[in-house]
């Protein structure tokens, strides 16, 4: 037998290469396993598997995207697609062409997409779910009237109250036209107006728990004039009825269970409620109690105030003589009328005699003798006054001439004193006006210069060579070109060296 040729590594994969690039497109089911992406690129990678194998798969970002697919562990999916070998490490991968979710998985995904329609409507808002009553007397069950979940419900009622009524509505909760025969049987128990409707099935697949997955269903659970409590299935298993019902309990004795509380249970919350009442009672009657006590005694106090007030207003009125001697008023006012009457009986002749020498001495008045005499006396004081100013007019005037006279010497002697005072004050100012005059300080050898536009210059910096200026000078003016400047240190040494050649 003859050796074979050794090759190298990249030879072998690029065999193995080429021989996998011309497998035809291949259409695999299986289901997801350790699921990684999308990644940062957008891709996914993961695991293919079924009982006994397992292969690597790629689904690009492009195809994945227009898949709708979301992947996770777990899903059943159907991939078309090709085996590919990666050269750098010869790792075979499945890369996937085209990706949709397969047998349950394809049914989970559309009962996902119908339970987000429904919560977007908001027939899974908890606000909208009805409460359950704590205490039911009447309750409807719908379910199959063949099945062991009726008996367990009858059961559990029995048990934990046999009060209850109950009331059955048989229909089919599996197969085809299973959801119409329910929403049948749940009109037919909220006509009855029950407490409340159960709505139980037992254990299954989840095929063949779709029944309660339908939307006709869901909704009219949801319209429906009776709080509903579901129990599908087991623990684990939830549908969209369950999601739309008032309430949802994991099994159909658990149901059963939540509107029916044991008989122990109400006499244990009767018994705690009868105490709590009691104490409340008891503890408001004491409250009441002791506000009866204290508007009691805040009422005796007050009423003891009160007849404290009028025992001593009373003893006051006791104690004034109007009420003690009545007759003691009248006998004081008749004394003081007699003693009114004894001094207008001694007064009134001193009153008469008095009003006889006032009109005595009226009669002897000399106004009422001679009524003329009072005038011939003003007119006689009047022609007097006549003669004293007549004689005093002459003298007035020569002492008010004398007066002016002096009143003019003495003017013409104190103006020039005054006027000097104040000519000396001038004299002062206007010395001192002509040594701060701009003309003062130009005759003793200074000048001042503008610029072309008239402004007084103030700083050399502000001209520069071939500038036109005017000075004025003490006497007159010249117009000059300036032709250099420089800073005033530079014109002390010019002036230091003119000093020095002299």
């Amino acid at each position: 037998m003859a050796q074979a040729q050794p090759v190298s590594v990249s030879d072998a994969v690029g065999l193995a290469k080429a021989t996998v690039d011309n497998m035809p497109t291949l259409l695999v089911t299986g289901e997801v396993s350790g699921f990684r992406g999308p990644a940062r690129t957008g891709h996914c990678y993961f695991q293919l598997k079924d009982d006994s194998s397992a292969m690597d798969a790629i689904v690009w970002r492009g195809i994945y995207q227009a898949s709708g697919v979301q992947l996770r562990d777990g899903l059943q999916v159907l991939i078309a697609g090709h085996f590919q070998v990666y050269a750098p490490t010869g790792k075979l991968s499945f890369v996937a062409r085209s990706l949709e979710v397969s047998g349950e998985g394809l049914l989970r995904q559309q009962v996902a997409a119908l339970a987000r329609r429904l919560e977007a409507e908001g027939l899974m808002d908890p606000a909208r779910k009805r409460r359950i009553p704590a205490f039911c007397t009447r309750v409807a069950v719908v379910t199959s009237p063949t099945g062991s979940v009726i008996d367990d419900v009858k059961r559990t009622l029995a048990r934990r109250n046999p009060l209850v009524e109950l009331l059955v509505s048989g229909c089919a909760v599996q197969g085809e036209g299973a959801p119409a025969q329910i929403i049948h049987a749940l009109a037919r128990a909220a006509a009855v107006r029950p407490d409340a409707i159960l709505l139980v099935r037992g254990g299954g697949s989840f095929e063949d728990l779709m029944t309660f997955n339908d939307e006709s269903l869901a909704r009219a659970v949801a319209a429906c004039p009776v709080p509903v409590v579901t129990g599908i299935g087991h623990e684990p298993d939830t549908c969209i009825c369950d999601m739309v019902a008032d309430r949802r309990c994991s099994t159909p004795t658990a149901a059963a269970e939540s509107v029916a509380p044991a008989l122990d249970e109400i006499q244990r919350s009767y018994q705690d409620r009868r105490r709590r009442l009691a104490q409340s009672m008891g503890a408001m009657l004491a409250a009441q109690g002791q506000l009866l006590d204290t508007l009691d005694a805040r009422e005796r106090q007050a009423i003891r105030g009160r007849l404290s007030n009028l025992e001593l207003a009373v003893r006051a009125l006791e104690r004034r003589r109007c009420l003690s001697e009545p007759a003691a008023m009248l006998q004081d006012r008749a004394v003081q009328l007699e003693l009114t009457a004894q001094r207008l009986h001694e007064g009134a002749p001193r009153a008469l005699a008095a009003l006889s020498q006032q009109v005595e001495a009226l009669a002897a008045h000399r106004c009422l003798q001679d009524p003329m005499a009072p005038l011939k006396e003003r007119q006689e004081r009047v022609e007097h006054l006549s003669e004293r100013l007549v004689g005093a007019g002459p003298r007035a005037t020569a002492n008010l001439a004398r007066q002016l006279d002096a009143l003019g010497t003495r003017a013409h002697d104190v103006g020039p004193r005054i006027l000097r005072q104040h000519a000396a004050t001038l004299a002062q100012g206007a010395a001192q006006l002509d040594a701060l005059s701009p003309l003062k300080v130009l005759s003793r050898g200074y000048a001042i210069a503008r610029d072309a536009e008239g402004h007084v210059v103030t700083d050399a910096a502000g001209l520069g060579r071939g500038d036109e200026i005017s000075v004025l000078l003490g006497s007159g003016g010249v117009r000059a070109q300036v032709t250099d400047t420089f800073e005033t240190d530079d014109m002390t040494a010019l002036h230091a060296a003119k000093d020095g050649r002299q």
